[in-house]
């Protein structure tokens, strides 16, 4: 018998190679080359001949005479995950969500399934990690109306038999948990191996695809160490949407974003919070994100301010505490800003604010967790933390938008019309801006509110705080 021939195969990004290198010339990761089977000549690694000759369809024609069937979406009922996807799941669409173990991605799936097996769809849930005994308890702890009939599972890790299955109960939604586990038979790579990884979701890609009987595609991903998407970096490529899905372990918060949506925005976001029960949408996240505090509670330390996540506006609280150090190194702590942000605006906050904290140990954080990524909270921690140093409160319905320059002067931000008009629309009745022209449909919209345009840091506080006795000159 012929010696099999041996091919180098790159975990990262799937490059093949003849003899084994160092370093991959298509990635340039290093030691990532690993030794494989070349699959043999007579197993076609294409699509199977029969489905192409039924999918090949009338060959071209113009974009406009396409059909749209198939196209449809299928609505999950969760409010968030609707959102995130563009407002439900395409039909004959793959998506994939990523996530740590632990985060709440299989609990998702199996809320994903049911909600449309009530629909009256069929639904094929197949798992390559748990047996089906584990997955009737994990429904019967998380679904509370029950486990509806339409809702079929499968305990496997062979593709092949995913795909007899399907053929059997011709589902409308398929869903793979998680994508990593699966292998066909005619690869000998092991699971997880980018041979077997692409092979597998060319396998749904064509079940997803075939114009004649579309189905959706719903895969788990597992993620790296790096916070990556395991397997190669074709796999991001070859699906519709790719959307990650993040838990904070102190709030219990899940957030799922889309980094990649062919039928919707990449930049929504969509919040849970992790109960008893399974993930529980947070359909307004403006009253979750900022503490609900009495008119005669009086707080040192805190600012509120407003930021878009996708097309939504969401107002979020910063907290700031701020205490005497008396060690040479100060601390700086905060998990919603980097390190270098907070020490920038600290800086601007002395040098162009009159404050100073060199000698202060600084913590802020956002109420539920959330990072604050976005220039427009600048502002409102500038304002925090001033509010901290000088012992003074913030006026309830005052908020802050803007963001903050070296030379202390406030700068607009993009959609801060739409931000503006989210501050009014919930009752803030003091809304601190940089000065400049806003939409004549933004003034319309304040009602009772009032605008307060301000060119510098300096003069935010003094309308905020009163005179306050500046600790030097910042030139």
């Amino acid at each position: 018998m012929a010696k099999a021939k041996q091919i180098y195969v790159c975990t990262k990004c799937g490059f093949e190679s003849p003899k084994w290198m160092g370093q991959c010339p298509s990635c340039h990761e290093w030691n990532c080359l690993e030794e494989q089977e070349a699959p043999s000549k007579s197993v076609s690694t294409g699509p199977n001949t029969a489905l192409a000759k039924k999918s090949a369809g009338p060959g071209l024609r113009p974009l406009k005479k396409v059909s749209l069937v198939g196209n449809e979406r299928i609505r999950t009922r969760i409010s968030e995950l609707d959102r995130v996807l563009g407002g439900g799941i395409v039909k004959d669409s793959i998506t994939i969500i990523a996530a740590k173990p632990g985060a709440g991605k299989s609990t998702l799936l199996l809320r994903i399934a049911e909600e449309v097996a009530q629909q009256g769809m069929i639904v094929l849930y197949v798992s390559g990690e748990e047996s089906e005994s584990q997955m009737r308890r994990r429904a019967e702890r998380i679904l509370n109306n029950g486990i509806h009939e339409n809702l079929w599972v499968l305990s496997t890790a062979q593709m092949n038999e995913v795909l007899s299955a399907i053929d059997q109960i011709d589902p409308a939604l398929v869903i793979l948990d998680s994508i990593q586990t699966f292998f066909l038979e005619e690869f000998s790579s092991r699971p997880g191996s980018p041979t077997q990884i692409v092979e597998c979701t060319n396998a749904v890609l064509r079940i997803a695809k075939d114009p004649n009987k579309p189905r959706a595609v719903v895969m788990a991903g597992q993620m790296t160490k790096e916070d990556e998407l395991a397997g190669v970096r074709s796999l991001e490529h070859m699906v519709d949407t790719v959307l990650f899905m993040e838990a904070d372990p102190v709030e219990e918060i899940r957030t799922i974003s889309a980094s990649k949506n062919r039928f919707g925005s990449t930049g929504e976001m969509g919040f849970f919070t992790m109960e008893e029960n399974g993930l529980v949408p947070i359909d307004n996240p403006s009253r979750f994100f900022m503490t609900n505090r009495s008119p005669d509670m009086i707080v040192n330390g805190s600012a509120l301010s407003v930021i878009k996540e996708g097309t939504r506006p969401m107002i979020i609280e910063v907290e700031s505490l701020i205490s005497q150090s008396f060690t040479p190194y100060p601390s700086r702590i905060s998990e919603c800003l980097t390190r270098d942000r907070l020490g920038t605006l600290i800086s601007i906050l002395e040098q162009r604010g009159g404050i100073t904290l060199f000698d202060k140990n600084v913590v802020v954080k956002s109420t539920g967790g959330l990072k604050l990524s976005q220039p427009g909270v600048s502002l409102a921690v500038l304002i925090s933390l001033a509010s901290s140093s000088l012992r003074k409160p913030v006026p309830q319905g005052a908020i802050f938008l803007g963001d903050v320059g070296l030379t202390g002067e406030l700068k607009k931000v993009p959609s801060i019309d739409l931000m503006i008009r989210e501050a009014a629309r919930l009752g803030f009745h003091s809304i601190y801006v940089p000065a400049g022209e806003y939409k004549a449909e933004t003034r319309k919209s304040l009602g009772d509110a009032r605008l307060i345009p301000m060119k510098d840091l300096t003069s935010v506080i003094r309308g905020v705080f009163g005179d306050y006795s500046r600790s030097f000159e910042g030139r």
